[in-house]
């Protein structure tokens, strides 16, 4: 394989690269992956992860292909608010964390978060809450596979596909193998890898180009990036507010994260793992701000945060960069294959075609999911069908109309089944309208005010009094 001209790695050398991380993780979750002798190990991690490893993977799960490649393309697009906007995402793992210790209250022996919709509301709700869950959970993962093919494009020019299949490989592999125990523990490492990473590519790009000279750039050249009432951005702003509350309050991603750590560490883990999170993206948003000085004028605007580092940094910075959206990427796809693997053994498999199978059995299938998922994004991934700013924010359309049946149904014992279901159904197609309608930037806003006005139209009508111990029970009971 010859090198690649005008990119600041080798091809040879990005393929170096993601062959040694590649076997480095798969190995590290074999080895992991020894522990787990049921099938609540596998899913769950034996429900008792402490307090440091549960807030790296809460940080490291959301900092994903989003935060370190979408995050710069949004700030390329929108400007000030598109970084200041990204890093309001943390606010969903920040008023997550009342939420998880709910959880684990009510739910002691839960898997999933279709295990609580189809106890709480009934089967109307829960189908549209797996409809839902299914879409997001292929946006995401699609949105990721993509990122990794993304990634190695821009740094070394090897094709789209060959860094697609291999991130989805590494990934599948390592969760095939270790399960939750092994995502989490290689989410600790990738979180301290991120941190580290992200504040060196930061320091390097101030100390090359300077503030003085970027802001005289962007202020001469792109005023409007600067302009705090930039309309488009606005909107961006407020629509992304809700679009990450939908994204973690609905996702079993965060669901079996908080039913697997330990005691009261679910509250405290994701507060502080939101507040690690926060400065994240305005630090890599940041980054894309420098492009018009550096003269760097991508073909994808979800190339620009890569292309700039690299340029500022040269080889070693590109392998900085590498390995810290490898990262990135790598702990929020291994964490959406367990956690959809689960919802998808659990919710569909054994509730709904197989409620005698037994625990050895129920382990195999899991495997045989992740396999499987990995399978179908790998085939939804070949023909790069969005930027990845716009295939995520379609997924908000979704997502965001889960957010008050989720938060009413864990406080209110009001609100019933006919309108949560209504609330998430009517929710997403007026979220989708708005979509492609007006833009991407509105889809979650409007998702979210329609399914709130239903949420409260039911919460005024019903006379529905559920009792919190039919979850407990119930639970005991099918676990």
């Amino acid at each position: 394989m010859t090198e690649t001209s005008g990119f600041a790695l080798s091809s040879t050398l990005g393929l170096t690269l993601v062959v040694l991380f590649g076997l480095a993780w798969v190995l590290f979750g074999w080895y992991l992956g020894r522990a787990n002798k049921t099938h609540e190990d596998f899913a769950l991690a034996g429900r008792n992860v402490g307090f440091a490893l549960a807030s790296a993977t809460a940080m490291a799960t959301w900092v994903t292909s989003n935060t370190t490649l979408v995050a710069p393309q949004l700030t390329y697009q929108f400007g000030v608010w598109g970084m200041v906007g990204y890093s309001f995402a943390a606010l969903g793992l920040i008023l997550f964390a009342p939420l998880a210790a709910r959880i684990k209250r009510l739910m002691p022996n839960g898997y999933t978060s279709g295990d609580f919709v189809r106890l709480r509301y009934g089967q109307s709700a829960w189908w549209a809450f797996i409809l839902i869950s299914v879409v997001y959970a292929f946006g995401w993962l699609i949105s990721l596979g993509m990122a990794g093919g993304i990634l190695l494009e821009a740094l070394s020019g090897l094709d789209y596909h060959i860094g697609m299949t291999a991130i989805l490989i590494i990934c599948v592999g390592y969760t095939l193998f270790g399960g939750l125990r092994a995502v989490i523990a290689t989410d600790f490492i990738q979180a301290l890898i991120i941190i580290l990473g992200v504040v060196l590519i930061a320091w390097f790009l101030i100390d090359t180009v300077s503030l003085e000279t970027i802001h005289s750039e962007v202020q001469d050249n792109h005023p409007q990036l600067l302009d705090l009432l930039f309309p488009a951005a606005i909107m961006f702003l407020f629509n992304n507010i809700f679009f990450g509350l939908g994204e973690i309050f609905h996702s079993n991603v965060w669901w079996s994260r908080a039913l697997a750590f330990k005691g009261s560490v679910a509250f405290k883990a994701y507060l502080l793992g939101g507040v690690l999170w926060l400065p994240i993206p305005i630090v890599t948003g940041f980054i894309a701000l420098a492009a018009p000085q550096l003269g760097i004028f991508p073909p994808s605007a979800d190339m620009v945060g890569p292309m700039v580092a690299a340029e500022v940094l040269g080889k070693i910075g590109a392998v900085v960069v590498f390995i810290v959206v490898f990262s990135a990427l790598a702990s929020s796809l291994d964490s959406l294959l367990a956690a959809t693997s689960d919802l998808v053994t659990r919710d569909i498999y054994h509730k709904k075609l197989k409620p005698d199978a037994g625990d050895k059995h129920l382990l195999r299938f899991n495997r045989y999911s992740i396999l499987g998922l990995g399978i179908l994004t790998w085939l939804f991934c070949l023909p790069k069908i969005a930027t990845l700013g716009a295939l995520l924010n379609f997924a908000g359309a979704f997502v965001a109309s889960t957010i008050f049946p989720i938060v009413l149904g864990l406080y209110n014992r009001r609100l019933s089944g006919r309108y949560a279901a209504l609330a998430m159904t009517l929710g997403t197609l007026s979220g989708l309208a708005g979509y492609f309608v007006v833009g991407f930037y509105v889809a979650a806003l409007v998702s979210c005010s329609v399914s709130a006005l239903i949420c409260g139209l039911g919460l005024l009508l019903s006379k529905h009094k559920f009792d919190w111990q039919q979850l407990n029970e119930q639970e005991e009971h099918s676990a």
